[in-house]
């Protein structure tokens, strides 16, 4: 198993201060996931029998949509270099009833260590591939001259001046000089017939793909295309690449990674619970029972081989409206020793997601007119204006959290969005009066649906 280059730096302190960069508040969810991915590091270091007997604190997440359940689960995740899949609860449903099993999860979670592996594998032959690169495309602009079994003067002159001549186009290809020739290519393609699976289950819940198997199988067939030398240096660096890795490393380490730093993100698993409004659907217990085993650690079989999931890190979320953590079955619950709450956005949160995060809505504004040579500034007082009525159509109607955000601006910007193309090397500054302006009608209005995502 391979220990991941960042995580020796990443202590519980770290990993909150880089969770501050995009979240806005919710302190203790930051801190029960920074220590969650703490102990994943602190668990590779200890010996081989007593690494096995630890388990993840698996955690839930308890708030409204909009502040944050998903967007700390997804960061913790790119600061570990960690696979992660983000799934809904309510889409699985019970085996026997028309739905995905709960099992797709996980292999869905190592096709995505498998892609994240192999691409880095790719990275790190990228400069081999290059000079392999290079020598087909010069192959293919000037084939060197065959050689004769007893070459006389001639031939090797004739080679010498091909060789000199290879050199010079050489030079001119890596000034970028060639990029919009015109050249033949040949790539391997596989040929592989599209197959249809006329099942319950499908292909992707039987561990195995046909696709695969018969692309090993069918020859792989060349296929000339024509394209600029630009192009083909696309193609073939891919081919070449994928040439360079080794296949079974690339899976060996995926399936490592997966069952030992993977994170699973199981949203609205509240829509699952047994409360008073969901007894309706017979199928919710069934969907608990079966996610039981995936949680507390099970062998699944996938098409890159079997997969234990005791390691794999489950951070649940859901609102709770009208359900508790409770409402679960007992033997779910105890595989989520720690439950976090996460609070309502207040109208100062609104004002710092405004403008303190990294990917803050109006630093995001701003790069995005700033390509049209407009430059967007907003007074203080404007910012909190916003912030003000965002919070009352969240009070007034559904409290959608930080995504209200979204829609106030789109309303706020509409028209500078509309004509930035002819405001071209113009500073156009957002006050409080142009907000009330634009969007005084929100708490006016009583009906106000058009303003709800």
């Amino acid at each position: 198993m391979s220990e991941y280059p960042k995580d020796r730096h990443l202590t519980p302190a770290a990993i909150v201060e880089e969770l501050n960069k995009y979240i806005i508040g919710q302190e203790k969810a930051k801190r029960a996931v920074a220590i969650a991915l703490r102990n994943r590091w602190r668990r590779q270091k200890l010996p081989p029998q007593l690494r096995d007997e630890i388990a993840p604190k698996n955690i839930i997440m308890i708030g409204p949509t909009g502040v944050g359940k998903t967007e700390i689960a997804r960061r913790l995740a790119q600061l570990a270099e960690a696979p992660f899949l983000k799934v809904e609860a309510s889409k699985y449903t019970e085996v026997g009833y028309v739905g995905r099993d709960v099992e797709s999860m996980v292999r869905d979670l190592v096709n995505i260590s498998v892609s994240m592996v192999r691409q880095e594998m790719m990275q790190k032959v990228k400069v081999k591939a290059e000079e392999l690169v290079e020598e087909r495309i010069l192959d293919i602009l000037l084939p060197l001259p065959q050689k004769v079994s007893t070459p006389g003067q001639e031939d090797e002159e004739r080679v010498k001046r091909a060789k000199l001549t290879r050199e010079i186009l050489r030079e001119r290809l890596r000034k970028g000089e060639l990029e919009d020739r015109l050249i033949e290519i040949k790539s391997i393609e596989k040929f592989t017939p599209v197959i249809e699976v006329f099942s319950p289950v499908g292909v992707e819940q039987m561990g195995m793909s046909f696709q695969d198997i018969l692309g090993d199988i069918l020859p792989k067939r060349p296929k000339h295309k024509k394209v600029t030398v630009k192009e083909a240096r696309k193609i073939l660096l891919e081919e070449e690449m994928r040439k360079l890795i080794d296949k079974d490393k690339v899976i060996e380490e995926a399936i490592s990674r997966a069952e030992n730093s993977g994170i699973i993100f199981i949203d609205e698993i509240d829509k699952i619970a047994d409360g008073a409004d969901n007894r309706a659907d017979v199928s919710r217990e069934g969907v608990q029972r079966d996610l039981l085993p995936i949680v507390e650690g099970t062998t699944v079989v996938t098409r890159y081989g079997t997969v234990k999931t005791d390691h794999i890190l489950f951070i649940a979320a859901g609102a709770f409206h009208g359900t508790s953590p409770s409402d679960l079955i007992p033997e779910l619950q105890g595989r989520f020793p720690i439950r976090v709450e996460l609070d309502r956005l207040t109208q100062k949160d609104f004002e710092r997601i405004l403008t303190e995060p990294d990917n803050a809505l109006i630093k995001q504004y701003q790069a995005l007119l700033e390509t049209e040579g407009v430059k967007l500034e907003f007074a203080p007082e404007a910012i909190r204006e916003i912030a003000t009525l965002a919070f009352l159509v969240n009070e007034r109607t559904e409290d959608i959290g930080a995504r209200r955000l979204y829609t106030v601006m789109e309303k706020l910007l509409e028209e500078v969005s509309f004509h930035a193309s002819e405001l071209e090397g113009q500073k156009i500054t957002i006050t409080a009066k142009y907000v009330q302006e634009k969007l005084g009608d929100i708490v006016k209005s009583e009906d106000i649906s058009k303003y709800i995502l």
